[in-house]
């Protein structure tokens, strides 16, 4: 993973960002989707064994792959069972394909879908219909998942699917709020996916959702729901999103209401096993055990966090500022790490940027003139939000620097544009694709 290290150790806290760096370095290791798989998966005697579960191969094993790390979850199953696979289809983001020897790879559009998500999730549905009662279908998921492996119900054009999600993202709501509605107006997601199988149905799951409720992850295509189109009309209300809405996605969560619509899968299915083998709780896991390596005390403060970024950014820094001057909770020098997912309430046209650029730049306003103290926001995937920039690397000299170039953070805040100010302060953190996706990860050093 090539972070832009040379820039962003540049100047200022440069031991606190290279410990920094070193940490988001271990915890995305140990989030990787290629060595989770084959630590989950093996063959023994033509029983496919999953987390010391077995199952016997008595047809054909199908793949069906989606999210951001589709692909490197692929590769390890290719390698994994070779000949054993008899189709397979991967869809993952764009700039995220491999080159795999028997799964078809379709790179679609995130976090808004596009015409290659549909036709992906058309493909899919087509793959997991062939398998018959005696086969398997291995269906490998990942963070992005939503938006990439999606086919609006009958009368929802994918416009007005592309409308709704990003009405949602702009929302404010949490994603397994915003996965409540996806649900409910999807063919595949909810369980739905699940009741088109006959055979055996194994589920991989990677975690990007926080507190890892499997029915949330890539909107649950796998896994009875517990939400129901009544839910998902009161959240569209509660966030102001109702009445935005294309006309096809109101009447179809009303005749849901209604109960003139299918329902989201409410029972489990005894074909089908899901299995969670990779989370954001894991990734801070690693990330403390390296800082402990490198003899600085690590404390995980949280794996949930949530809120609006620039809020939760203030409350962190307090912590740190607690922490610097006064040597409570914390003595220094030491580690802060936390895992979850911010959002960003966008109003009016916004600028570039996402929740943790938005956190890094909020953040830098507390912990500047704290020398020694650097604090780096990331989204695991290597994309935070519809950006190139994983997230932000701050210090207590990037608000003075960006003050000596004419330039008001707060302006920059209020506009949501933290990634030209991040960019301005050599702050910007660029990592490319990292193809996993366990949530968003803070690291903070304090020396």
């Amino acid at each position: 993973m090539n972070a832009n290290s040379k820039e962003l150790l540049s100047y200022g806290d440069v031991k606190a960002k290279e410990n920094a760096l070193n940490l988001m370095e271990e915890a995305i290791k140990s989030a990787d989707p290629y060595e989770a798989v084959k630590k989950a998966l093996k063959v023994e005697d033509n029983n496919l064994i999953v987390r010391g579960k077995e199952f016997p191969i008595n047809g054909g094993i199908y793949v069906l792959a989606f999210g951001k790390a589709a692909c490197s979850m692929s590769k390890a199953v290719e390698d994994v069972l070779g000949d054993k696979i008899v189709e397979g289809i991967a869809v993952t983001k764009y700039g995220y394909g491999l080159h795999l020897r028997k799964i078809k790879v379709i790179e679609a559009g995130h976090p808004i879908p596009d015409e290659n998500s549909m036709k992906g999730a058309q493909l899919g549905v087509e793959l997991a219909k062939k398998v018959g009662k005696d086969d398997i279908l291995l269906v490998l998921i990942s963070g992005g998942g939503s938006a990439l492996f999606m086919l609006p119900e009958d009368g929802i054009s994918l416009e007005d699917k592309m409308k709704t999600n990003e009405l949602l993202l702009k929302s404010g709501a949490k994603i397994y709020e915003i996965n409540t509605v996806r649900k409910h107006i999807s063919k595949v997601k909810g369980g739905k996916l699940a009741k088109l199988v006959k055979g055996t149905l194994i589920s991989l799951i990677l975690s990007d959702v926080v507190g890892d409720p499997l029915e949330a992850i890539a909107s649950g295509p796998t896994v009875k729901d517990p939400t129901t189109f009544q839910d998902a009309y009161r959240l569209l209300k509660l966030y102001n999103v109702w009445d935005k809405l294309p006309e096809s996605v109101k009447m179809h969560i009303e005749l849901g209401i209604k109960g003139e619509r299918e329902e989201t899968l409410k029972e489990d299915l005894p074909n089908v096993h899901n299995f969670l083998i990779a989370s954001n709780s894991l990734a801070c896991e690693a990330a403390k055990r390296k800082a402990e390596e490198l003899g600085l005390n690590a404390y995980i403060l949280t794996t949930t966090l949530e809120g609006e970024a620039r809020e939760v950014a203030i409350a962190f820094g307090s912590i740190i500022e607690e922490i610097y001057h006064r040597e409570r909770p914390f003595k220094r020098p030491c580690v802060l790490i936390a895992g979850g997912e911010t959002t960003v309430t966008i109003e009016g046209e916004p600028g570039l940027g996402g929740p943790n650029q938005e956190f890094a730049l909020s953040i830098a306003r507390k912990i500047s003139g704290l020398r020694g103290v650097a604090v780096l926001a990331m989204d695991t995937d290597g994309t935070d939000g519809p950006t190139d920039a994983a997230g932000g690397l701050v210090d207590s000299y990037t608000l003075s620097c960006l003050r000596e170039k004419g330039l008001d953070v707060e302006e920059f805040l209020k506009a949501h544009n933290a990634y030209e100010a991040l960019k301005a302060g050599k702050a910007l953190l660029v990592t490319g694709p990292t193809r996993t996706n366990v949530n968003s990860i803070i690291i903070a050093v304090i020396f």
